[in-house]
């Protein structure tokens, strides 16, 4: 698999998404995608990945890694202070 640079904004979108500090509501149709991601199979994730790899390599951090909040708010340019 190919290295995924994600953007702030996307860091800011899955941090809404999964409750944590530093999150940002995005549109409605990002909302969606999101909660399509969620309950994809590994197969259709995927798929998803291919047209959205920045978002589903975000959403992976978030859930599957114990440092995915703190990688996702430093990306986002969250200060360290605003975290605890």
């Amino acid at each position: 698999m190919s290295k995924v640079t994600i953007d702030a904004e996307t860091a800011r979108h899955v941090l809404h998404h999964y409750g944590r500090p530093g999150g940002f509501r995005p549109g409605r149709f990002t909302v969606l995608l999101m909660e399509a991601i969620d309950a994809a199979d590994v197969v259709n994730t995927a798929r998803l990945a291919t047209a959205y790899p920045e978002l589903v390599a975000a959403m992976d951090i978030a859930a599957n890694r114990p440092d995915g909040t703190a990688r996702l708010q430093r990306i986002a340019g969250i200060p360290a202070a605003t975290t605890n």
